[in-house]
């Protein structure tokens, strides 16, 4: 949608460069970086005795770096999502319209994590990554056993204390997205509830009597530039950054636990594979009908990035350029569908979650019923959402859901305690699929909504 008389975001983009062909300097960081991790992983993780003094020091200068760039991300997320939401709906002339927008992008999420975690369930069942002959894998059985006296393991028992009560109901979500505090919830970076005041705030605007007060409008629209300005000379430490975040993802994995799991890991990385090239390429095609190709190549940075910061929330305002600079995008959609879409549609985790659950009871010998498997999809899909303003939620969702399967403590510990060994590389990939998720939902709701976006199939 055009977005006539205001600066809005899309100001200071347009006078910059495109970002097409910009994901080479990424793209080559990925690379050195995956490849200097190979070169240092024997010094990090030695099969005796501790890592090697020089090798620890080059991970933690590496993190120390790729912290500062996540930190300096997420600085600008809140007011950048405030300013976004606010600027982009009180620039519309009437409201009409927005309460079905907001419906519409509620039912993608929900279909795209029950599909998720359908194409997760088929995939395990299909590979059977646990089992050897029909039988529970004794190498994995007995890597368990061991992983139940590890330091995951023990950290498995720390998180396990915030799977304590459940997964959220639909009224605790509802709740949690009312703030008390508003200032609080920035604070604390509690995106729902950020987002919610902002739409609240923002229809205010809107149906204020003699419309939308001019100087307050002008102060997010000017808002909303500022943080974008300050967003692309962030972005401008991406490579450096990226390097410095592959180089401890890789290195730190041990070679001998990467063996024993090679089988759950295709089976993870398959599943999500196949949603990402098959799954989401066809919604693009045949219900947004937007050419994939031509949106995939719009995306380049926002997958990029989350697959190499492995965090759906600090990908925000890429996503959010990417989207309305490459695939034109309103600022009306993107300001609503991705910071929502990052805190409560995770299709990678959902499918990820479900994958987890079977393949560890595949392990143990617990035989999973279809009924027991049809429970897990359930819970996979509202975990996804119910969970997902909490720390290490994805783990958080995996132990409610084996709870509810019949898993003892001992072998949640145990199971999730040899799959963290793992779980770095795969946390990259699943957020890539989360964050193309939320990308497909704001190209699908602006399509929709009639707006004339890139790659569209007449």
């Amino acid at each position: 949608m055009p977005q006539e008389g205001k600066s809005g975001i899309n100001a200071p983009m347009s006078s910059s460069k495109s970002s097409h062909g910009h994901h080479w300097p990424i793209v080559i960081a990925l690379v050195s970086g995956a490849a200097a991790a190979v070169v240092l992983q024997p010094f990090v993780s030695p099969a005796e005795g501790d890592p090697a003094a020089w090798a620890g020091k080059i991970i933690e200068v590496c993190r120390f770096f790729a912290d500062l760039f996540l930190r300096a991300l997420k600085m600008v997320i809140v007011p950048l999502v405030v300013a976004s939401i606010i600027s982009g709906i009180a620039g519309l002339k009437s409201l009409d319209g927005f309460a079905r927008m907001g419906l519409k992008t509620w039912a993608y999420y929900l279909f795209g994590s029950l599909v998720a975690v359908c194409v997760g369930l088929m995939f395990v069942n299909l590979v059977q990554p646990g089992l050897v002959d029909g039988a529970p894998n004794p190498t994995l059985r007995a890597a368990m056993d061991a992983a139940l006296e590890s330091e995951e393991a023990g950290e498995v028992g720390e998180i396990m204390k915030n799977a304590e009560g459940g997964t959220a109901s639909l009224v605790d979500i509802v709740r949690r997205a009312v703030p008390t505090n508003v200032i609080d919830a920035c604070a604390k970076g509690d995106l729902l509830a950020i987002i919610m005041f902002s739409i609240l705030f923002a229809v205010a605007m809107v149906l204020v009597p003699g419309g939308p007060p001019r100087a307050l409008q002008d102060t997010f629209n000017q808002l909303t530039d500022v943080m974008t300005l300050i967003t692309t000379w962030i972005m401008k430490f991406t490579p450096y950054a990226v390097f410095c975040l592959v180089i401890p993802a890789i290195a730190t994995v041990g070679l001998g636990v990467l063996h024993n799991l090679v089988p759950y890991v295709l089976t993870v990385a398959g599943a999500l594979l196949f949603h990402l090239l098959v799954i989401m390429p066809l919604v693009l095609r045949f219900i947004a009908r937007v050419r994939p190709a031509a949106h995939f190549r719009n995306m380049e940075d926002p997958l990029l990035m989350s697959f190499s910061t492995a965090s759906s929330t600090a990908t925000i305002p890429v996503t959010m350029r990417s989207l309305m600079e490459n695939s034109k995008v309103s600022e009306k959609v993107a300001s609503f569908v991705v910071p929502l879409g990052a805190t409560v549609n995770m299709n990678g985790t959902a499918l990820y979650e479900c994958v987890v659950v079977v393949f560890a009871a595949q392990v143990l010998g617990i035989d999973l019923s279809l009924t027991q498997q049809f429970i897990v999809v359930l819970l996979a899909l509202v975990s996804s959402i119910g969970v997902a303003g909490i720390p290490a939620a994805s783990l958080v969702a995996i132990i409610i859901i084996m709870q509810n399967a019949g898993f003892s403590e001992d072998m949640i510990k145990a199971s999730l305690g040899l799959i963290l060994t793992i779980d770095r590389p795969l946390d990259m990939a699943r957020t890539t699929v989360n964050v193309f998720g939320d990308t497909v939902g704001a190209v699908l709701i602006a399509r929709s909504e009639g707006e004339d976006v890139d790659g569209r199939v007449a």
